[in-house]
């Protein structure tokens, strides 16, 4: 009868536990779903708080000493990304250098060769935000030395910053012959900056002193270079260009208008103002994924850094390093030094990969989809426009060398093939029954444009302009000078490298 009784309250207990375990299962997965429902709608939020702002690169060009990395550093400094402590900081650095006036350059200039030379060797790269826009500013060296180095920096950039140093004899040093300011107008038109804001900076200085008959002098100037046909920033449909005039050094007309005490005959917008309502042209983030690689280096793993050109990326993505086609899978990405799970187009990221050693990818390599992946090519055909070929080798034929710069792949290639001359925009005007039917050339001079086989030694990731600009667009450098730029035209068929393979 005990026994009995002992059996029926054990067969109770457990029927009890066996209800409150059920309980606590129903509990807990009603937690986990609420959680997982939380996680849902913060991970949703998160995005469009990441999407919500758009996001530009802007790289700061023009001549050496015009004031690039103290306009940097002073719109950082306004808009609050360096303090106080920090900016006195580099003056007391810059004092004990005899270089008073290079302190607001340390914040964009980090290295002590930069700052014992006062030139920017590397591209300095940094953040700021407004209201509506997240920058990326891209601190280009303005030296003729570091023009590869200028090139990378503009190959990223979605808008340009031209600044013009006012001051007498450094405008005429940057405009004329030697200067960099033809130059760098140039390439970044051929690389891609789709609009330019021309700044007018040392306007404070003695020799200028805001006057106005000086801001007009280089303006006038300016819009000579602007109009040119190989660059055509300016145009009779549109331009591209805005001015204005600035101070670096003390911060006049960058982030607050001028005050009339300062100036009285300009009333148009600050730097700021005018970058923020800049229109680019959108890219398309549900395009197939193109992310050329600038850098990379280990951490834990291997990381990639880079801009998006096209497509959208997310954590735990299957995609393909090209042209070694490297299988891998993306662990995280981190934009601005924050982690987030989902990027689009524009975006400039460091990316963690897993499936490839670092050793194996180097700058020029491009992330991509795996499903559609760029193409890997030992040759292409392009349209040649010759610009100023170097004295010593004033034509250009087949077998002529030079160092190609397309997004961010720098390769020795040849010229092994001259296809055809193309007319140039001064021909056509001439009388049409002296037009020259079209025919191949035997060698090309300056100024000339022609259709061209380019070859080069290690597989590169392009394509062509037509389908794909940010990867279809190039320069010819040699002896320290741009000498070409280009555009691809046609590609070796599916399935192949090379035309004749």
């Amino acid at each position: 009868m005990e026994t009995g009784s002992t059996s029926e309250v054990g067969a109770e207990t457990l029927a009890s536990l066996s209800g409150d375990v059920k309980e606590i299962q129903a509990g807990v997965e009603s937690l986990e779903l609420e959680a997982k429902g939380k996680a849902s709608v913060e991970e949703s939020e998160e995005i469009a708080e990441e999407n919500k702002k758009r996001h530009l690169n802007v790289v700061f060009i023009g001549h050496v000493d015009a004031g690039k990395s103290t306009t940097g550093g002073q719109i950082l400094f306004l808009s609050g990304q360096v303090d106080d402590r920090t900016i006195q900081k580099y003056e007391r650095e810059a004092q004990e250098r005899n270089r008073e006036s290079w302190y607001m350059a340390y914040i964009m200039d980090t290295t002590e060769e930069e700052r014992l030379r006062g030139k920017t060797v590397e591209v300095g790269r940094a953040h700021f935000e407004t209201e509506t826009t997240r920058f990326t500013i891209l601190d280009a060296p303005g030296h003729k030395s570091y023009v590869p180095n200028m090139i990378s920096g503009a190959s990223q950039a979605d808008i340009g910053v031209l600044v013009i140093s006012a001051r007498k004899g450094e405008f005429e040093a940057g405009y004329e012959g030697g200067g960099q300011t033809r130059e760098h107008i140039l390439l970044a038109k051929t690389l891609g900056v789709a609009k330019l804001v021309v700044v007018i900076n040392k306007m404070d200085d003695p020799t200028v002193e805001w006057s106005k008959t000086r801001y007009d002098e280089t303006v006038k100037k300016l819009e000579i270079l602007l109009k040119d046909s190989k660059s055509k920033y300016i145009s009779k449909d549109c331009t591209d260009v805005q001015f204005l005039p600035i101070s670096g050094l003390v911060g006049s007309n960058i982030k607050t208008r001028l005050d009339r005490n300062i100036c009285d005959w300009y009333s148009g917008p600050c730097l700021l103002e005018m970058l923020d309502t800049i229109e680019v042209p959108l890219r398309d983030p549900n395009g197939p994924i193109r992310m050329p690689i600038i850098d990379k280096y280990k951490d834990m793993g291997t990381v990639v850094m880079g801009k998006i050109e096209s497509g959208t990326i997310q954590k735990g993505d299957s995609l393909v390093v090209m042209p070694n086609r490297s299988n891998v899978k993306l662990v995280s990405i981190y934009c601005d030094e924050n982690e987030v799970r989902k990027v689009g187009p524009s975006e400039n990221v460091c990316v963690k990969l897993s499936g490839v050693e670092e050793e194996d990818i180097l700058s020029g390599f491009v992330l991509s989809s795996a499903a559609n992946p760029v193409g890997a090519y030992y040759e292409f055909h392009a349209l040649l426009q010759i610009l100023e070929l170097p004295d010593n080798k004033s034509i250009l034929t087949a077998g002529y060398k030079a160092v190609l710069h397309i997004h961010s792949v720098v390769e020795e290639c040849e010229i092994v093939e001259l296809i055809e001359e193309i007319q140039t925009k001064n021909e056509k005007g001439k009388d049409p029954k002296k037009k020259k039917p079209k025919r191949k050339p035997l060698f090309l001079k300056n100024g000339a444009a022609a259709v061209c086989c380019i070859q080069v030694n290690n597989l590169i990731c392009i394509e062509k302009f037509s389908d794909f600009p940010q990867l279809g667009r190039f320069t010819l450098r040699t002896e320290g000078k741009t000498v070409a730029l280009g555009k691809i035209m046609k590609l070796p068929p599916a399935g192949r490298s090379s035309f004749n393979a």
